[in-house]
């Protein structure tokens, strides 16, 4: 039997990135649980439940503790791989961070559940994956190594696959093709695929979003030419901005070569009662519908797209916003094309907007542009425009190393830092990543502890009270 007549396997995404994308991850963990339980009888290849924008979430808006989250996944779906997905050296966060965090970070996830790391780097910079990917595997993990799809006149499918054979000679056990912006046509994705699956003796994956409307399109024809697993997310948590749908995927590849093996009718039961989550969650609706052609215009995200229009509202410059629609491709040539992926999809956006509020383009730079001209996020796939950099960093040299190389161990200091507020090493590292909201997340949850101690205490001396009485 050929790789071609195996199984396609299905990562669903629903508990993670659908909820990102759709519902601006602030789905809670207790009504994510009514459908842990029957996600893990379906057989899927692993679960994204982790990862990407979910850990700040909880603790910025959720009042969550998201390694508690993991547990509680952990205890729920025992029998299928969680999996998170881990921005190589800047882990969950948004700045590179020293190896000594990125060490420990991974280790407590694989402590706390974490079975697959989907690991990248924005700029597709190898150098900021080589420490989190030897972690990985020195903790036992699945490192599925990925880069990220993009469109560019320095991209191309054969530059993703040696991209994706350094990764393999990296110690990848398994590849994935990151397609954030829902690019990829369906005849790129079987060239690409066929192309990977003919030079690489591991798994490959597709991670698509509908955003254009290609993505389910796309993975049937990656299936055709050998894909090994798929990523979709359950019907009411897909489409739009999302991962192609679950159910319809399976139903399609029922009887043919490809076939899942799931079962739609437990798929159709999971799906019923995340329609009705859903429904508690509209006021964090995107607002976006269907399919975005912008996307294949500009590159931008849907998300981008909301965080643009959230920019320029507060500019009152919302008339604005089909000339930033064009200056981000522009501002992305400039700083060396690097994919639309969290962090530089951010970066490239408010730039975007800079220039065409202030009228001049990089006369105003953030700091993380800044950052980029100088090299500290890492090297860009093409040459950063001379003028600009001159513009926004003048005659600094910007730095060939590794970034990380430049940073100094972070965990020592950051305990001593939070002291007693730490319960375990888990706290450090949230505080190491997001200080500004773990700090208020700790204080609250120790008055809260403060509060159920008295709590008791009164219960226990109305208690002694009670037995007092009835031997009187």
């Amino acid at each position: 039997m050929t790789e071609k007549t195996q199984p396609l396997r299905l990562t669903d995404t629903a508990l993670r990135d659908g909820s990102q994308s759709l519902l601006a991850t602030r789905v809670r963990l207790e009504d994510m649980l009514p459908v842990a339980e029957m996600m893990d009888n379906v057989g899927f290849w692993s679960l994204e439940v982790w990862g990407g924008a979910t850990f700040d979430s909880c603790l910025r808006f959720l009042n969550e503790d998201p390694w508690q989250r993991l547990r509680t996944f952990k205890k729920y779906m025992p029998k299928t791989p969680l999996q998170m997905l881990l921005r190589g050296q800047v882990v969950v966060g948004y700045r590179h961070y020293a190896d000594d965090v990125v060490r420990r970070f991974i280790g407590k996830a694989r402590e706390n559940g974490i079975g697959v790391f989907r690991i990248f780097d924005a700029f597709n910079d190898l150098r900021n994956m080589e420490t989190a990917m030897r972690a990985a595997k020195q903790e036992g993990g699945h490192v599925q190594a990925c880069f990220c799809y993009t469109l560019s006149p320095v991209h191309s499918n054969d530059a993703f696959v040696a991209l994706g054979q350094e990764m393999a000679q990296m110690g990848a056990d398994s590849i994935c093709i990151k397609d954030m912006g829902g690019l990829i046509s369906p005849y790129d994705a079987y060239e690409l695929t066929r192309k990977l699956k003919a030079k690489l003796d591991i798994p490959v994956q597709l991670h698509t979003h509908y955003t254009s409307g290609m993505a389910s399109a796309a993975g049937l024809k990656a299936a055709e030419a050998g894909l090994d697993v798929l990523d979709t997310a359950m019907s009411p948590m897909a489409l739009s901005t999302s991962q192609p749908a679950t159910e319809p995927m399976v139903a399609m590849l029922q009887g043919r070569e490809r076939d899942t093996g799931l079962d739609l009718a437990l798929l159709s039961d999971i799906s019923k009662k995340l329609t009705e989550m859903r429904k508690k969650y509209a006021v964090f609706e995107t607002g976006l519908f269907g399919v975005d052609t912008n996307v294949l215009l500009y590159q931008v995200p849907g998300g981008m797209i909301s965080n643009l229009i959230s920019q320029l509202r507060e500019q009152n410059a919302l008339d604005k916003l089909s000339e930033v629609l064009q200056e981000v491709p522009r501002v992305r040539k400039d700083l060396g094309y690097p994919p639309l992926v969290t962090p530089s999809s951010q970066i490239c956006g408010t730039q975007a907007v800079l220039n065409v509020v202030l009228g001049e383009r990089f006369k105003m730079a953030p700091k993380e542009v800044t950052a980029i001209c100088k090299g500290l996020y890492g090297r860009t796939p093409a040459p950063i425009n001379p003028e600009i950099r001159k513009k926004v960093i003048g005659d600094e040299q910007p730095i060939e190393c590794r970034p990380a190389d430049l940073l100094e161990p972070e965990m020592e200091k950051a305990a001593k830092e939070l002291g007693a507020l730490a319960a375990c090493e888990e706290d450090v590292l949230s505080y190491v990543l997001f200080p500004q909201v773990a700090l208020p997340f700790f204080k609250r949850r120790a008055r809260t502890d403060e509060l159920s101690q008295e709590t008791v205490a009164v219960l226990a001396a109305a208690l002694a009270q009670t037995e007092a009485g009835a031997r009187a």
